[in-house]
C-alpha cells in the first residue's frame, strides 16, 4: 500500500476512534438530562398495561428512609400489565446514621435507631431524573410528586415552585408529606410540624395556584390515645381542609397508622365530612397494610367497609404504600389483603376506587400543572 495512503487511513481511523469516544462520553449525560426518546430496555409488556389492568397506585415510594431503592424500570417490570399507573415519590426524610448511637449497624428504617431524621430535598431531583430516563410511553404511567420540603418552613412553597421550574413536564403534585405521624414527628430535627402552621397554609395556597394534587399524611390522633377520647388532631385537620377549598386533596390512610387505630365511629366521622360541602374536594386513600389490617380484621369489619365504599365510591382511592419492593409478592401484598372487601363491592364502586378516581384526580393535576408551567417557565 502506498505509504501516503496508509498514513491518511491511519489519521482517519484515529479521528473515528476519537469521535466514538466523544459519543460515549456525551450519550449518558443526555439520557439522564432529557426524556428518553429511544426504546427502553424495559419489556413491551411493562410499557403498556393491559386494558384489563387491576388498579392504579395512588401511594408508592420508590426509595426508603436512607434514600435507597429500586430503579424505576425494575418497578415497571413489577407493575407489568396488572397496574395501569402509579404516583411516584421518594421519602422526604433521611434517617441519620449516628455512629455514637448505632455503631457499625447502619439503620435503614426510622425505628432502627434513636438518631434524628432530617428533610432530604435531593429526593425531588432523584425522582425527576428517574422519570426522565423513561420513554414517553413509560412516563405516561407515572405521576411524580414533590416531597422534599420542610412543612414548617415558610420557604417550602418556594422550594416547590423551584422544582416545577427546574423540571417542567414532570410533576403532578406534592406528597406524600407528613405533619403528624406516630414515632416519626418527634424524631425530625428542627421545628415540629403543625396543622396550624402558616407555612403549611402557604404550601396549600401555592398548590391551589398550580392545581397540583396534595397527598398529605397526618394522623387523626396521638399514639396510644385514651379510648373514647376525641381524636386530638381531627378538628385541626378539618379546619385545614376547610381553609383550602380549591385544592385537590388526598388524605392518606384516613388518618390511621400502625398504632393509630380507628376512632370510635370512624366511618361516621368520614361520612360527616363526605356529606359536608365544605369538604367536597377531599378524597382519602386506603393505602398501607397497617390500614388494611383494620378493615379485614373480622367478617363484620369487612362488611361494614364494603358497604361504606359502595355508598361513597367517589371519595376513596387505592394505594399500596409499598416502599421500594424487592419483588412482585412484596408489592401486591397490600392489594391482596383488601381482596375480601373488594370482592363485596359493586362493579361501579370497585372500578372507581381502584382505577377511575385516580385517573380523574391525577389527570386534572397533570393538566393544571402543565398549564401553570407553560405560563411561568417562559418568564424565567
Amino acid at each position: 500500500m502506498n505509504r501516503r495512503i496508509a498514513q491518511r487511513l491511519a489519521s482517519v481511523g484515529l479521528r473515528a476512534v476519537a469521535a466514538c469516544l466523544m459519543v460515549l462520553l456525551v450519550l449518558p449525560a443526555r439520557s439522564v438530562a432529557a426524556p428518553a426518546k429511544s426504546a427502553s430496555k424495559t419489556s413491551k409488556a411493562a410499557s403498556a398495561p393491559s386494558p384489563a389492568y387491576e388498579f392504579n397506585d395512588t401511594h408508592f415510594h420508590l426509595t426508603n428512609y436512607v434514600q435507597e431503592g429500586i430503579d424505576v424500570r425494575d418497578f415497571l417490570k413489577i407493575m407489568g400489565t396488572r397496574v395501569g399507573r402509579s404516583a411516584l415519590f421518594g421519602i422526604p426524610l433521611q434517617q441519620q446514621w449516628s455512629y455514637r448511637i448505632s455503631g457499625e449497624t447502619a439503620p435503614t428504617y426510622y425505628l432502627d435507631t434513636d438518631a434524628k431524621l432530617y428533610y432530604y430535598s435531593f429526593t425531588d431531583a432523584w425522582i425527576a431524573m428517574q422519570y426522565r430516563s423513561l420513554t414517553q410511553a413509560e412516563q405516561a404511567r407515572f405521576d411524580p410528586m414533590i416531597t422534599g420540603f420542610n412543612p414548617t418552613d415558610m420557604y417550602a412553597a418556594d422550594h416547590i415552585r423551584r422544582v416545577l421550574l427546574t423540571f417542567p413536564g414532570v410533576f403532578s403534585g406534592i406528597g406524600e408529606f407528613t405533619i403528624h405521624k406516630e414515632f416519626v414527628s418527634s424524631k425530625i430535627a428542627g421545628d415540629v410540624a403543625s396543622l396550624t402552621d402558616p407555612a403549611l397554609d402557604r404550601i396549600f395556597d401555592f398548590a391551589a395556584e398550580t392545581g397540583m394534587v396534595v397527598l398529605i399524611h397526618s394522623d387523626i390522633d396521638r399514639p396510644f390515645a385514651k379510648q373514647g377520647a376525641p381524636p386530638v388532631f381531627l378538628a385541626q385537620m378539618q379546619a385545614l381542609f376547610a381553609r383550602h377549598p380549591k385544592n385537590l386533596i388526598i388524605w392518606a390512610h384516613t388518618g390511621l397508622g400502625r398504632v393509630i387505630q380507628p376512632v370510635e365511629h370512624h366511618l361516621a366521622m368520614l361520612e360527616s365530612m363526605f356529606t359536608d360541602p365544605t369538604y367536597a374536594n377531599l378524597c382519602v386513600d386506603i393505602s398501607w397494610d397497617e390500614v388494611a389490617k383494620y378493615a379485614v380484621s373480622s367478617p363484620e369489619t369487612i362488611q361494614r367497609c364494603a358497604e361504606f365504599f359502595n355508598q361513597y365510591p367517589d371519595r376513596f382511592v387505592f394505594g399500596t404504600d409499598t416502599v421500594s419492593p424487592r419483588d412482585p409478592q412484596a408489592y401486591y401484598a397490600v392489594y391482596d389483603m383488601w381482596k375480601p372487601v373488594f370482592d363485596q363491592l359493586t362493579k361501579e364502586a370497585k372500578t372507581k376506587i381502584l382505577k377511575g378516581n385516580y385517573e380523574r384526580i391525577f389527570d386534572q393535576g397533570r393538566k393544571n400543572v402543565r398549564a401553570w408551567e407553560q405560563a411561568h417557565v417562559a418568564q424565567r
